[in-house]
């Protein structure tokens, strides 16, 4: 089974992804685009699982974002509460991943969180086209 591993600069907070995502999700709302995020998707303790301790930023919505307290690197987001199945979707900052090639041929999805909250069409860019 394919892992990938993220961490914060400073290695305090680090996170694991079990498997290989479909892709990485861009948005652009009034949060994400400020932090510059690339989300992969998966439940809380089961196929993401994060150790350390960490600080949260909640604004309004039903998610909280979690950030390392020594370097500031935001490592992910997490519902507050756990959906019809009881489990928490648990969103991965893939921009902390500790090999960025492992990760570089994922497709890019891109969500207009800002205006309509829909997916938009692909557009054929991939991780590795947003890395510099």
């Amino acid at each position: 089974m394919t892992v990938i591993e993220g961490a914060c600069h400073c290695g305090a907070v680090r996170w694991t992804y079990a498997g290989r995502p479909d892709d990485a999700t861009s948005c652009n709302c009034t949060i994400c685009r400020r932090y510059g995020a690339l989300w992969i998707y998966g439940w809380a303790d089961s196929v993401v699982t994060v150790s350390g301790a960490t600080r949260t930023y909640t604004f309004g919505g039903p998610s909280d974002f979690c950030f390392c307290p020594t370097c500031g690197c935001l490592t992910h987001y997490i519902e507050r509460e756990p959906g019809p199945l009881g489990r928490r979707k648990l969103a991965a900052n893939l921009r902390m991943a500790t090999d960025p090639d492992a990760v570089a041929d994922l497709p890019l999805a891109r969500f207009d969180g800002l205006h309509t909250f829909d997916d938009l069409p692909p557009d054929g860019r991939r991780v590795a086209d947003l890395w510099f």
